[in-house]
């Protein structure tokens, strides 16, 4: 990439790399490609990188594949490693078991406020779903697709309409939607200033609402959330959660609850280890 990219888009991984390389080839689906791609790796092994660099060199982005030893669920150290390696003015957060649609990015970008940070959803698929995609189908827009997704064993219900809505219809529902626009770290964005601004992630946190603790200290900051989930689209493909612990929700609980209780807009435990400057 020759100039500074638009958006950074950040994610992180630990030894996914099936679902890893299908979210690396959503994002090189994208419709424009203006972007680079940091890989916030918390300790995968070297199935891992041989992935990636079999991926990047297929893909019309950038990939920056950033990697941290594995010392148990380290996802806000890693968050905050690709925080401070990335190029650009605008962040984009998902997770490495979400396939983009191929507007995910565009959208982000059209919808950035200064002032906001901008909170999507996801559309989680079952195992035999996601399984099932395969990289022709994410690059031919397939696996955003109802009738292809019920074919391969998604069932029906009410929240497929987040795939199947046409785009006027999404924009009338995140304007009725009553869900709260909270910091989802797998469909978020926001300004890297605004971002810095708050220190980052609380590297205390595990596994368990260590998003919404990052995005409750940017509204005491002042920066709102609004609402894309209808918009900005991602598919979630499913997989075990081996690494939630009582004790770590526990814990997160209680930070959480002293972010929101002081109005703290600061973490000493984030990008600079060190109390509120």
């Amino acid at each position: 990439m020759s100039q500074l990219p638009v958006a950074s888009v950040v994610f992180t991984t630990y030894n996914q790399p099936d679902w890893l390389e299908k979210v690396l080839i959503g994002f090189g689906a994208q419709d424009r490609h203006d972007f680079e791609i940091l890989v916030a790796d918390d300790g995968s092994g070297e199935e891992t990188r041989r992935r990636i660099e079999a991926v990047q060199a297929r893909l019309p982005v950038t990939v920056r594949h950033l990697w941290q030893a594995d010392d148990g669920f380290r996802k806000c150290e890693a968050l905050n490693m690709a925080v401070a390696a990335s190029a650009a003015d605008y962040l984009i957060f998902t997770d490495g078991d979400c396939i983009p649609r191929r507007d995910f990015v565009s959208t982000h970008l059209r919808l950035r406020e200064p002032g906001r940070f901008l909170s999507g959803g996801y559309h989680k698929l079952p195992m035999a779903t996601s399984q099932a995609i395969t990289a022709d189908d994410i690059l031919h827009n397939r696996c955003f697709e109802l009738d292809w997704l019920r074919g391969h064993g998604m069932p029906g219900g009410f929240r497929n309409l987040k795939i199947g809505a046409g785009p006027r219809l999404r924009r009338v529902l995140d304007a009725l939607s009553t869900a709260r626009a909270s910091w989802n770290g797998h469909n978020a964005s926001a300004w890297k200033r605004d971002i810095v601004a708050v220190n980052g992630f609380d590297e205390r946190m595990r596994y368990g609402g260590e998003d919404r603790e990052f995005g409750e200290r940017l509204e005491n900051a002042g920066i709102r959330g609004k609402r894309i989930r209808y918009r900005a689209i991602v598919v979630h493909l499913d997989h075990k959660r081996g690494y939630v612990t009582e004790e770590g929700l526990q814990a997160n609980r209680r930070i959480r609850a002293a972010t929101r209780a002081s109005g703290s807009r600061w973490t000493a435990h984030g990008l600079v280890k060190s109390p509120s400057p």
